[in-house]
């Protein structure tokens, strides 16, 4: 990524956090984990870790998915003056948070065996 697209892509991910939380407020926690933009600053893929119950979070997810266009619109108002043209937005569903979380359960696991075992 060059330093151009790194730029941008921070920006994004610091507004659409700022964005997020004002649109979705009653719902689970969002969290704008990171940003990737395509070289030519066309398509945003926007990845974010929803804490909440499975079905809390498909319901997060479905409502990211239909308030895409108002999302780019507020996004449009706020960094017009950076862009001529504002990156459609693609949100994916990062499940690092509970992958973490399932790492160290299974460590905690392993430690608790290993201290039974000795």
């Amino acid at each position: 990524m060059s330093i151009r697209t790194e730029r941008v892509a921070s920006l994004l991910q610091q507004e659409l956090g700022a964005i997020l939380q004002k649109e979705l407020p009653r719902s689970p926690i969002i969290t704008v984990v990171d940003v990737k933009i395509t070289i030519d600053l066309s398509i945003a893929r926007v990845y974010v870790s929803i804490i909440g119950t499975p079905k809390e979070q498909q319901t997060a997810m479905a409502s990211l998915q239909d308030k895409t266009k108002s999302i780019r619109k507020i996004l449009s108002a706020k960094i017009r003056h950076h862009f001529r043209r504002i990156p459609e937005l693609e949100f994916h569903e990062d499940h690092l948070y509970e992958r973490a979380n399932r790492i160290e359960q299974l460590l905690s696991e392993v430690r608790k065996g290993s201290v039974e075992n000795a």
